[in-house]
Order: C-alpha cells, then structure tokens, then sequence
C-alpha cells in the first residue's frame, strides 16, 4: 500500500497543493514553521479520519475559510482508492471512500494504516497513563473491529455513569438501579477490552524487544507490562466496592480507563531512571514493533511518517533506524529542517528519495 496523490484546500496553512508521490522515500524540507507536519498531518487525517494534533476539525480550516477538503489516492493490493475529508463550519463531516459515504467513521479505521513517529512520542514514557493507553489502543483497534466497539460503548457508558454520579450527588441521593445498567455495559464491554489488551502485550513484547535491541545495540533488560486492577478483582467486585467512593469523587474509580502499561529498563521504572537517550530509544523501539505487528496483522506495509525525528536522536541511533530504510519499510515520508543533512543520509545508504521543499505553505 502506498499515497500515490494528495490535494489539500485549505487545510492549515495550505490554500490548495497537488502532490504526486514516490512508493519509497518522500521527504519535505524546509524551515520550521513552513508547513511541513501540517502535510504528514492530512496523510495521518486520511487513515485515522482526523487529526494527530488539533482536538478538533475547525481547527484545522486555514485562517480566514469556511471549510477545508483534504483528498488522497491510495494504491492497495494492485487496485486504486479514493479518499476524501471534507469538514466546513456549520455542517457534518464528510469522509468518502471510492464517492461512498461511510455510515460510521468507526468503520474506516485501520483499513489504510498510517504510523507517525514525532518528537513529542516521548509522552509515551513522560506523562500519564492516557498516552500509553491511547498509543496501545490506537493500534489494537486497527486491528480488531471488535475491540474498537467495545471501545467505544465502554467510553459512553462511562461518560453517562459519570454524569449519573454526579446527578446523584446534586440530589443528595442514589439510585443503584439506575446506576446498574451502566455498569453491566462496563463490564461486557471492559472484559473484552481487558482479554484483548492482555493478549496484545503478549505478542508485542518480544517484537518491541527485537527493535530495541537492534537500536541500542546492547544487551539491556527492557520490559513492558499491561498493568490492571482486574489481575485482582472481576469487574462486578470492583464496580460494587467502589460505589460510596465513586459517588464523593463523582467519577467512576475502577475499570479499564485506569489501566496502564509499565514500562522498565534494566529492572527500573523507565520514567524515572532512563535516560533522555534511552526514553527515545524505547519510543523509537514501540513504533518499530506497531509497523511490525500490523504488516503482520494487515499483510501489507503501513505507511511511515517520521517527523523531524533526525533532529532528536544522536548519530547513532540516526545510523540505526537508516539500516531499516534501507531494508525497504515500504513507503516513507520525512521531514527535516536542513535538507543538507537528509540528503547526506540518504546518500549514505544509497537510496533515492523525491524531495519537496516548503515554504510557508508553498510547495515545490
């Protein structure tokens, strides 16, 4: 699989660009704040049906517009796709595939996996256990529709349980019943989240493992565990025992929304005993092993975008993660703020690349 065309309107700081891409290295030069990663965030917003980095679609309509459109052709298993995400102010989203509108844009995900390493990944390992939850979420739902819907009725669940609670504490009073159907929907729909979030960090450990090990080149222990209260108590005791606390908070305190991923080196926490180096390393290490479980998963190469990453890593891990473009990961697409240094990469393991400079928000 791979975006053979992209034309964006009005989307960021782009009035409107035509792009013809390569099946192997695309690369986007130019100086920080030109536009780069506003053209890897309409790729990403093709396969995920939004954005990486605005929270919501008007935030991404170019200043001064109504609307914004976003269309790319896609090439999967020998035949053409064509995609298109129209968002303007007033209206419903529109997101097509092949001129059909798709009834639930749940059902658009994971059909053109998309993998984007950026700076900020390092969240991963610095901040709470959202991002990782998220990160491991993103992936498993791209790979199981019924994880994704079982996602997603244990989200609403939890949003109308939470708004119950604090109606509850409002009227002075409780109503258990009521607060029951909520909680039946938490546990059906958390067991299968916990059952597949459980299997997946099975199988990914020792793919994460592989990558880190080529990265650093090194024999360090690293780990990563799915840590959950439901190792201890099934979700009926948990939901059950928390009730009076869950009322004083006006939120819901046990479930899967508060489960996270521990992640260790050398037998210590990595938040508090890694390295700058080594954080990076291991975020490099997860994304490595996400692309390698879904070709496993898909069959076919997810696309790679890899956002100013030679700017954040050392020269050596930079020597590490070329060995692996050369090794063919399917089509890529790079930004850099110094085209000097990509070109001199990508001389040095001999591999061609299209290269297009920015220049707020102009393309050549």
């Amino acid at each position: 699989m791979y975006l053979a065309k992209l034309h964006v309107l009005n989307f960021k700081n782009y009035p409107e660009c035509n792009l013809d891409f390569s099946p192997s290295v695309n690369v986007f030069v130019g100086k920080n704040g030109s536009g780069k990663t506003n053209l890897l965030d309409a790729i990403y917003s093709l396969a995920f049906t939004k954005s990486a980095f605005a929270s919501s679609d008007q935030q991404c309509i170019r200043a001064g517009q109504g609307a914004f459109m976003i269309k790319g052709f896609f090439e999967k298993e020998g035949r053409e796709y064509e995609l298109v995400s129209a968002v303007q102010v007033g209206a419903k989203k529109v997101f097509r595939e092949d001129q059909q509108d798709y009834a639930r844009l749940s059902d658009h995900i994971g059909k053109y996996p998309v993998i984007l390493l950026a700076p900020d990944d390092v969240d991963l390992v610095r901040e709470s256990s959202e991002e990782r939850r998220k990160f491991f979420d993103g992936i498993i739902a791209q790979l199981d529709k019924r994880y994704l819907e079982a996602l997603m009725q244990y989200n609403q669940a939890l949003k109308q349980r939470n708004s119950l609670l604090r109606m509850f504490q409002e009227r002075g009073t409780a109503d258990w019943v009521m607060l029951e159907s909520y909680d039946h929907v938490l546990q059906q729909a958390g067991q299968v989240i916990f059952t597949q979030r459980e299997a997946f960090a099975a199988e990914f450990l020792p793919v994460f493992q592989k990558y880190y090990r080529f990265i650093v080149d090194a024999v360090e222990e690293t780990d990563l565990q799915y840590v959950s209260k439901l190792h201890e108590t099934d979700f009926a005791s948990g939901l059950m025992k928390n009730r009076q606390k869950d009322l004083a908070l006006q939120r819901t305190s046990f479930g899967i929304h508060r489960d996270d991923y521990q992640f260790t080196l050398g037998g210590g926490d990595l938040k508090r005993l890694g390295s700058q180096g080594q954080q990076k390393s291991f975020v490099i290490a997860l994304k490595l092993a996400q692309y390698e479980v879904m070709l496993q998963h898909k069959g076919f190469k997810p696309i790679l975008l890899l956002d100013d990453i030679f700017d954040k890593l050392d020269d050596y891990r930079i020597a590490r993660l070329l060995e692996l473009v050369k090794g063919d990961l399917g089509q890529l697409f790079i930004t850099d703020a110094r085209p000097d240094r990509t070109d001199a990469l990508l001389k040095s393991i001999d591999m061609a690349a299209r290269v297009f400079t920015v220049d707020r928000g102009e393309i050549r």
